[in-house]
């Protein structure tokens, strides 16, 4: 790969990488003032849905556009690009019209088997984002498959703010005017739509030239060109090809989503058939429910710096590389693996003030602590995936998340009916853990020896353990001095969370220097890492 081209590709995907953890962290933040403002009932209304909407954006903006920009990355010439793009819109549009009609046919349907079928309007409110899916999918794979990074970033930043925008505001004027939650739901659910809408609008000008125009025929090359090495595949292996290729990167990105798909189809039952009335299972679904925006931000922290090393992971692949292949691939894990696990055992730790802190009380601390620990799991295996689809390894992924998924499946129901939602909580971290098991088990052997060797597993837990040790016993500690009565107000409970963080991260940073946690390779990935680098080696040369 030239040295320009390759420059481009790593531009564009920093850009697309920081519109991306925007964007992350956009649709973590809102939903606690969305639970502020609404309530858990509230909340749980909007959570039942969100899945279906999570579907949708996983279709529109990671699994099909990414397929479609191989497609398009894979034509000789401007013309055959255009019309495989064309195509890739045609068996899209039949898709998405499929499940339109689908959700709105089955709105009832679905809403009764999730329990309550009041949610049955909001289930036709969301469906009307997947008629916009193929235009942006298409959009976004186009330029991808060019290297054009920009209006996908673009985009993806105007879907985010425009749908938080309308989610809040329906949130308030709820407030303001009485509405009941369902009628809220709707309206912030409706927010999906309309956000397509506007960021549809960036695909404008390609979509009215390649999409809607009639067909262009495809020119003959010039004389110098080379003629094109393959005709465009049928229609008919070009679905196939979505099925299968399109259908396993659009399971891998929605791995989460698909176990809160299956919460919202079990708890609110498993909680009525565990004796609970209606409106209380309501509410403990929307308690469950906070857990969700807390693992969102924890996946935020853990992955979006050993991202950054996914392009040189590229590079190296691409250059026949093996040992620095190898070697980048031991600090993506290291990496993510480290600050997963920082920040789970922190917001186990801290749990108590956290919730107090964000959603006013300390209902379900125990389920959330449980919960928790899905940003250790589903960490890694984001990290897994990405270096398995580098290396074209699709059959672990895909057994892996199939075996989760039945997991949770199979046991959520039972456990709700046995635990509540602490049952719930602890068969998602298992459905998570399973698929991670299954996915290193069946990874290369050098993939499998990145997290065993030289000790770093044993290093880790046991810094884990001593940081989460050091920052519980500090948090009773102050709320030991301060009392009871104010250790139980929201903004004592903010000032120990900070202090908590604080003490946390001191203990952690120093604890991976004394034991060498990282390797300078590792520490360069990790913010001010080349500072503390400098700090360190200027406090030998001192002592020394």
């Amino acid at each position: 790969m030239p040295k320009d081209h390759l420059n481009t590709v790593f531009k564009g995907a920093l850009i697309l990488s920081i519109s991306s953890l925007v964007a992350k962290i956009l649709s973590a933040v809102y939903r606690i003032p969305l639970q502020n403002m609404v309530g858990n009932t509230g909340f749980y209304v909007y959570q039942q849905i969100y899945p279906l909407y999570g579907i949708g954006m996983t279709f529109a903006l990671n699994g099909f556009p990414n397929f479609i920009s191989k497609l398009v990355a894979e034509q000789p010439d401007e013309t055959s690009k255009s019309l495989i793009a064309r195509r890739a819109f045609h068996i899209l549009s039949g898709l998405s019209l499929v499940v339109f009609f689908g959700l709105q046919l089955g709105a009832t349907w679905i809403a009764a088997h999730m329990g309550d079928v009041n949610l049955a309007p909001i289930i036709s409110a969301v469906a009307w984002m997947f008629v916009f899916m193929p235009w942006l999918a298409t959009g976004r794979g186009y330029y991808q498959g060019k290297f054009l990074m920009g209006p996908t970033a673009v985009s993806q930043l105007i879907e985010q703010v425009v749908r938080v925008a309308i989610i809040i505001m329906a949130a308030y004027f709820s407030v303001r005017l009485g509405w009941d939650n369902y009628r809220m739901g709707t309206w912030a659910m409706s927010s999906a739509p309309l956000a397509a809408i506007c960021s549809s609008l960036i695909f404008t000008a390609f979509g009215l030239r390649y999409l809607l125009a009639p067909a262009p025929a495809p020119a003959p090359a010039p004389a110098p060109a080379p003629a094109p090495t393959h005709p465009l595949p049928s229609y008919r292996k070009l679905t196939k090809r979505f099925v299968i290729e399109g259908g396993t990167l659009c399971l891998v990105a929605a791995v989460v989503i698909l176990l809160q798909l299956v919460d919202s189809f079990t708890v609110m039952r498993g909680l009525v058939h565990q004796g609970q009335l209606p409106e209380v299972a309501k509410a403990l679904k929307g308690v469950y429910d906070r857990g969700q925006p807390l693992v969102q931000l924890g996946l935020v922290v853990a992955t979006a710096f050993s991202a950054t090393l996914l392009p040189a992971l590229t590079d190296a692949l691409a250059k026949r590389q093996p040992i620095e292949f190898k070697r980048q691939t031991q600090a993506m894990v290291h990496v993510s693996l480290a600050l997963s696990m920082a920040a789970t055992v922190g917001l186990v730790a801290l749990m108590p003030q956290i919730n107090r802190l964000l959603f006013g009380s300390l209902e379900g601390t125990t389920a959330l602590r449980i919960y928790i620990i899905s940003i250790l799991f589903a960490a890694l295996i984001t990290t897994y995936t990405s270096v398995l689809q580098s290396l074209n390894e699709y059959t672990a992924m895909i057994i892996g998340i199939i075996a989760g998924l039945a997991t949770k499946v199979l046991a959520n129901y039972i456990f709700v009916v046995h635990y509540g939602i602490n049952g719930a909580s602890a068969v998602t971290v298992l459905s998570l853990a399973v698929m991670f098991a299954v996915m290193w088990l069946g990874s290369p052997e050098d993939l499998q020896q990145v997290l065993l060797e030289s000790g770093y597993l044993i290093k880790l837990l046991a810094l884990s353990a001593v940081m989460g040790i050091v920052v519980v016993l500090s948090c009773h500690q102050i709320t030991a001095l301060v009392g009871p009565i104010l250790a139980n107000t929201r903004g004592m409970a903010g000032i120990i969370t900070v202090i908590g963080v604080l003490i946390g991260v001191l203990v952690f940073v120093a604890g991976a220097v004394y034991a060498r946690l990282f390797t300078i390779r590792e520490w360069l990935v990790l913010p001010y890492g080349k500072r503390l680098i400098k700090a360190v080696a200027k406090g030998k040369e001192h002592h020394s």
